[in-house]
């Protein structure tokens, strides 16, 4: 029997590909709270399409008691005899981007239920430096009566999970690691290392590997916001974005980003988190929050250029028939949260317009309890007076969309993706 067991807290796009990873040489128990999830798990399925059912299958175990593989459940008894926790939960931002802890405080609280001595804990949630020992461990240390670095330990190793993205799995990416004293960074670090074929980076400190994460994402915030200006400046010039980005692209420094919708659990949500900490220190972020209300407001952006475009074509606006293809946050990909499609569809709705929304990833159910908006998940036969791709699902590359456009119909392409002729995009 192994004597390293581990329980990883959350199941969600980031816990599940791990565990799945974990269970190929440790026995692993899955937790999550939300019992739907973990019967569906249990069943072999996985609704995130993160880890196909084949892979599931292949570690999954029908009871908690074996020497590798993954049993999921929302029982707090099975994870008691773990000796590693690993979390995994989300880190939103409330109405105002003000951060919200309340998953990890929770996840927090349960582990502390089941703490022991010698066990290690390893946050993975993306937050601002100093969460973990300043937020977390108070809350380790009150719920199980044991001291921090005496009786327990922590860890840090921010995950860099790419929703839908099959070619850069978990085992594929570099990951960092840290830990609360240098040995126990280094147990850490062999932990990930013996599972993760593209290596480790130990960071000295929990807080240096918590920086890391969170600017990881909000230099990428950054870079799509300069290019977002770019194409609000270049349209008004009338001058093809796209076209401008692959001539400057021949230069071998020039970074590749493109404009878009800048949404997601990660680049929507972290520069958030890295300037809330900065404010706290006296410290009010410039280039950070500059980038983020540039590509917080390019969802407003593309519907106003496409009421434009309706004005110039004499296409009535109200009740005007607009589909709008993709709601999901990214291409080939189910996940809905904090998508800035749904500004889009928000800001044309705003104009009594009648809007139909197609997206073959995203659930139906999800979508209208996490967005209140309906969907369908067939393409309608019906002609439009304006077609509005937002993402760039690769069902999407293959249809004619002209024959679902009425004669004088727009076709607006926000990712510069559709070959032939379009009537506008970034």
């Amino acid at each position: 029997m192994s004597t390293q067991k581990i329980a990883i807290i959350g199941l969600g796009y980031v816990g599940l590909p791990l565990a799945r990873l974990f269970a190929t040489k440790y026995p692993v128990i899955g937790f999550d709270i939300n019992q739907k999830r973990i019967e569906e798990l249990q069943s072999g399925k996985d609704f995130t399409l993160e880890v196909s059912d084949e892979d599931l299958n292949t570690v999954l175990q029908k009871t908690p008691n074996f020497d590798k593989g993954l049993y999921c459940t929302s029982k707090l008894e099975d994870i008691s005899d773990c000796n590693y926790y690993i979390v995994t939960v989300p880190t939103p931002v409330d109405s105002t981007n003000r951060p919200i802890l309340t998953p990890l405080y929770k996840s927090s609280e349960t582990v502390g239920k089941v703490l022991k001595k010698g066990d290690l804990v390893i946050y993975e949630s993306t937050v601002y430096p100093g969460v973990t020992e300043d937020e977390c461990v108070p809350v380790l240390e009150r719920v199980s009566g044991l001291k921090f670095n005496k009786d327990f330990f922590v860890g840090y190793s921010p995950e860099r999970i790419n929703p839908g993205d099959k070619e850069h799995t978990v085992e594929k990416i570099l990951k960092v690691t840290s830990g609360s004293t240098p040995a126990i960074g280094k147990k850490v670090d062999d932990l990930y290392a013996s599972v993760i074929t593209a290596g480790t980076h130990l960071a000295p400190t929990i807080k240096v590997a918590e920086a890391a994460k969170v600017i990881e994402n909000s230099q990428r915030d950054i870079n799509i916001a300069f290019v977002n200006e770019l194409a609000k400046i270049f349209n008004l010039m009338e001058i093809d974005t796209t076209a401008v980005l692959e001539a400057a692209g021949t230069k071998w420094n020039f970074l590749p980003f493109k404009p878009g919708l800048v949404g997601g659990h990660c680049i929507g949500v972290d520069p958030y988190y890295l300037a809330q900490k900065a404010q706290e220190f006296g410290y009010h972020p410039e280039i950070i929050l500059a980038g983020r209300r540039m590509n917080d407001g390019m969802g407003k952006y593309v519907a106003s250029e496409v009421i434009k475009l309706m004005v110039q074509k004499d296409i009535k606006i109200k009740g005007a028939n607009i589909l709008i293809l993709g709601i999901t946050f990214k291409e080939n990909c189910p996940d809905v949260r904090n998508t800035k499609a749904v500004d889009v569809a928000n800001n044309l709705k705003s104009y009594s317009t009648n809007l139909t929304i197609y997206d073959p990833w995203a659930s139906k159910e999800e979508v209208k309890r996490e967005l209140n908006l309906d969907m369908v998940s067939t393409l309608p036969e019906q002609k439009f007076d304006v077609i509005v791709l937002t993402v760039a699902h690769k069902e999407f590359l293959t249809l004619n969309l002209r024959d679902s456009l009425k004669p004088e119909g727009i076709l607006y392409d926000v990712k510069s993706i559709l070959k032939g002729e379009v009537d506008g995009r970034l």
